[in-house]
């Protein structure tokens, strides 16, 4: 075989004009072994030693790790011996960071410190931040806006007392957390706007909390570092999270967002990380970020089901991944197969186990009969300690005072008042209800041809087939149906109470049909809590079926029931069991036959918390001041009052750094459009950027704009209320955004000189600080009448001032 030849430049003589690096001849090396990287060329004298690091052989292993120019976080060797480095070659190094040599051991102080200097500048970020977040946080005596909901909820873990809310239980866990850690007792009720008394450690509550605002600012430059950016660029992203008034301001109070917006940070961070490990499959640290990456997803979407969102990145970014790797002709079926497993586990199963570890302990934590009971399944009602649905008696008889649950996912309790329709036949109101309340009572007594109910009789059970009547005990009026069609569901008939103890008809007839037994095989009599129903009406042949209709306000907002013409054996929004029972004529049953397993409560719980979130759609007979539109938050049309805006009073208003907002939104349209030039030139074979860059930058805008849109487009998809805080999460993406723009087209530019870079940077950096400075009063707390702070309406919609 011929040897390979090597270009040798004995010099040139001072009048020929220097080369560039395009007239240098490329001879291709020959390659033994797919193990070892291409050699790299020898630079020729009239190359500078920049230029010679970014040099790289074309060929076979193109995607290999190339070192950035100056002004990147990467090895830059310090003019030692480049060239005889060997470094692991895998596809995907070169979007990201480049994997640094592990530097030898230090021998001294001043050595380890040199090499740590690039941890200083996140150390300084870090030490600010903490001075924004804990800077006067004790301000406000009063309780804050939804300090009113997250401070009861973290009371009610104190006092281990069931409730219900929308959200995931992680995140209100963490506020009882703080609380007990800082000698709170739960016995504060956190109404809004009341003033905090002595013995509620507030401020320290908050500080706890605020801790995950801090974290923010060092995950923002890690994820930059990690993201290949730029000195400068990084700068930029850690002022930007440093500084925004919008963050700042919800991570100092007693609320969750700090802590979903943590988690947001650190999902995006355990990404680029691992996407930096993957020139290294299968080795420890590539485990460990991948495994970190799912703990995360897993603890994003504990706080609040908004954590779906940057879940989504990660799979589209999984996705998009393995469909790489499955091109990779050199790659074996068995690593493909190897690929895909460790996805499934780390990016699948352990965020999952992570979620229903929250519950599981949010269960284990919350044992008493509280609040919201009335939204779990009677099984799980009847271990709660206090709650006496295991002194029931286990068989129902006629005679017996009862109430009904539904079993559909996020049923409530068959339910009745004096108010009447409005509409249909005017008569009494059937809803479903999801609180404890005497309304909820009904009594199994015989059909009208039936002897009257004698409770001196002998007891006569409740079974399969039997029709029966359901009296209302507050209104003593009887359960009925007609062929009037339902309120809301038109398809279906009506459901009401008519008559009186003495006065009914046929319409009052209710066929009992048992669906099956949770604890038994065989069913001949009807036993609280475990016995599923249905109740048919024998004149009409429907069905009593409760979905997630909601009433409008002259039903209070209720669930509508109704009577289902459709006879479906598998809607459980059909089924019904029997949850309170009283009577005295029969003994109670043993506990042992109330046993709730946790993967039914797990379900329901969520189920109930989604059908929740869904419900709080606007009310179009009430103004919500509070509220705003998607697409009022990139361009900061509208802000929200936190706070009441009385001149005595300390005012917050939550709206984000004008610039920063600006500027990332901006910065996504530039992107697209930056995006379609370069398209389109690439298509007309110009060569805007090397290889190495094109991949870097696509990496860095993907990751910034699906960021963005996924966390964007649902908002305007959702018919439940929307909030200015809402945006929260979705500005970071636009932050990574403007930083990466900055990046491509200034300070990692071959351009620009180093001065033109750093008045660049300091331009933008001092527009920030300004900015930050000008408007922080509404983080840190407004004094005395608004109108006297003259200057904040920078946008004639904004409703800071009193008009």
């Amino acid at each position: 075989m011929r040897p390979a030849q090597v270009a040798i430049d004995f010099g040139n003589d001072s009048d020929t004009p220097p080369r560039s690096s395009s007239e240098f001849e490329e001879v291709p090396y020959p390659s033994s072994s797919n193990n070892w990287p291409a050699p790299e060329e020898l630079p020729l004298h009239y190359m500078s030693e920049e230029k010679a690091r970014r040099r790289t052989v074309r060929g076979v292993h193109d995607n290999a790790p190339i070192y950035t120019d100056n002004g990147h976080y990467g090895d830059d060797d310090d003019g030692k011996d480049v060239y005889n480095k060997i470094r692991a070659v895998q596809s995907r190094g070169g979007s990201g960071r480049p994997p640094p040599s592990p530097a030898p051991p230090a021998t001294s102080i001043s050595e380890f410190i040199q090499q740590n200097l690039e941890h200083i500048p996140p150390i300084v970020y870090t030490l600010l931040s903490c001075w924004t977040r804990f800077y006067k946080i004790g301000k406000s005596n009063v309780v804050v806006w939804d300090e009113a909901h997250f401070g009861k909820f973290g009371s009610h873990y104190l006092k281990r007392e069931f409730y219900f809310d929308v959200h995931p239980p992680l995140g209100k866990m963490l506020v009882g957390l703080a609380g007990l850690l800082s000698g709170y007792d739960g016995s504060f009720e956190f109404k809004s706007g009341e003033t905090y008394p002595d013995h509620v450690p507030y401020v320290a509550m908050r500080v706890m909390l605020a801790t995950f605002g801090v974290g923010m600012v060092p995950l923002g430059w890690y994820t930059a570092v990690e993201l290949g950016m730029s000195q400068w660029a990084c700068h930029l992203v850690a002022l930007m999270v440093l500084l925004d008034v919008g963050w700042l301001c919800i991570s100092r109070f007693i609320l969750l967002d700090s802590m979903l917006l943590f988690f947001t940070f650190l999902t995006v961070f355990c990404l680029t990380k691992f996407h930096n490990q993957q020139y290294q499959s299968f080795s420890i640290d590539w485990w460990i970020w991948l495994l970190f990456t799912g703990i995360s997803i897993g603890l994003v979407t504990s706080v609040k089901m908004v954590g779906l969102f940057v879940t989504a990145l990660v799979g589209l970014y999984t996705i998009e991944d393995l469909w790489e790797k499955f091109g990779d002709l050199k790659m074996s079926v068995e690593e493909q197969a190897k690929h895909w497993a460790a996805r499934v586990v780390c990016l699948i199963i352990v965020p999952i186990l992570v979620f229903m570890a929250s519950f599981k302990i949010h269960f284990m934590v919350l044992n008493h009969s509280g609040p919201g009971d009335a939204q779990m399944s009677s099984l799980f009602q009847a271990n709660l300690v206090g709650n006496d649905f295991s002194q029931n008696p286990l068989e129902v008889a006629y005679g017996s005072k009862i109430t009904l649950k539904n079993m559909g996912w996020g049923g409530g309790l068959l339910h009745s008042h004096v108010q009447t329709y409005p509409v249909g036949s005017n008569q009494q109101q059937v809803t479903c209800y999801h609180y404890k309340d005497e309304n909820n009572h009904w009594i199994v007594l015989p059909r009208w041809e039936e002897p009257e109910y004698n409770p001196n009789e002998e007891l006569r059970y409740l079974k399969h087939g039997d029709v029966i009547r359901l009296q209302h005990p507050p209104t003593s009026r009887n359960l009925h149906s007609h062929t009037v069609l339902a309120p809301i569901t038109k398809l279906n008939y009506e459901v009401s109470c008519y008559g009186n103890s003495s006065i009914g008809d046929a319409g009052d007839y209710w066929k009992v049909e048992v669906v099956d037994d949770i604890k038994r095989a065989h069913v001949d009599r009807i036993h609280s809590l475990t016995t599923r129903l249905r109740f048919r009406h024998q004149q009409l042949g429907c069905y009593l079926r409760a979905a997630n209709a909601i009433l409008p306000q002259w039903g209070f907002k209720q669930v509508e029931v109704s009577c289902d013409k459709e006879n479906n054996p598998e809607d459980a929004h059909t089924y019904w069991n029997v949850e309170s029972h009283w009577n005295d004529r029969l003994p109670r049953a043993d506990v042992k036959f109330y046993r709730s397993p946790f993967l039914r409560d797990f379900w329901h719980l969520n189920v109930a918390m989604m059908t929740s979130n869904n419900a709080l759609i606007p009310d179009p007979d009430k103004e919500d001041i509070l509220a705003s539109k998607p697409f009022d938050w990139p361009f900061l049309h509208l802000g929200l009052r936190m706070c009441g805006w009385g001149d005595a009073q300390v005012k917050y208003y939550l709206l984000g750094t004008p610039i920063i907002a600006w500027s990332g939104s901006v910065s996504l349209i530039l992107a697209i459009l930056v995006l379609g030039v370069y398209l389109l030139r690439k298509q007309r074979k110009y060569i805007d950027m090397e290889p190495r860059e094109w991949d870097h930058f696509l990496y860095v805008g993907k990751i910034a704009f699906f960021g963005w849109a996924l966390h964007y487009i649902p908002f305007l998809v959702m018919g439940r209320v929307t909030y200015v805080h809402h945006y929260l999460p979705t500005l970071y993406f636009s932050v990574l955004m403007c930083a990466h723009m900055f990046d491509h087209f200034v300070f990692s530019s071959r351009r620009y000189s180093t001065q033109t870079k750093w008045i660049v940077f300091g331009v933008a950096a001092g527009t920030i600080v300004c900015t930050f400075w000008w408007f922080k009063g509404m983080a840190f707390g407004i004094d005395g009448p608004i109108n006297e702070h003259w200057g904040l309406l920078w946008r004639k919609s904004w409703n800071i001032y009193e008009l």
